[in-house]
């Protein structure tokens, strides 16, 4: 069993920093898909961004491309957001996922991801 939980939220200035942690535990752990999401209010659960589990591919969403970066430690089983020149939009509760589709062929659709964290609020002021 696959065990999923995120830390490093909070509440930022328009234009900070933050990076979000994932500590997922499990086995076949380095071979699994894993993936960011995040729900603000009254939106539907939308994709940030995945790392696929062998090939290490990442994608994005195009609304954080070059401003977030996915990363991995895979001895720490663990798995990084970092988001620069976070807008208030971005505001949202942040959700990490595990899939155990390697390829993460389906990178951006949330029922690709077998595996769900608790989430962390994320909250930028304008």
């Amino acid at each position: 069993q696959v065990q999923v939980v995120e830390t490093g939220g909070g509440l930022v200035q328009a234009g900070g920093s933050l990076r979000l942690s994932c500590d997922a535990s499990g086995p076949n752990f380095s071979n699994y898909g894993m993936g960011w999401f995040r729900q603000a209010p009254g939106k539907e659960r939308e994709f940030v961004a995945a790392m696929a589990g062998i090939s290490r591919t990442t994608y994005y969403a195009e609304s954080v491309n070059h401003r977030f970066t996915i990363s991995r430690d895979i001895p720490k089983n663990m798995l990084y957001l970092q988001m620069n020149t976070l807008k208030p939009e971005d505001t949202a509760v942040y959700y990490c996922a595990v899939s155990r589709d390697s390829g993460l062929y389906y990178f951006s659709v949330a029922g690709s991801y077998d595996y769900w964290g608790q989430g962390t609020q994320v909250t930028v002021s304008s």
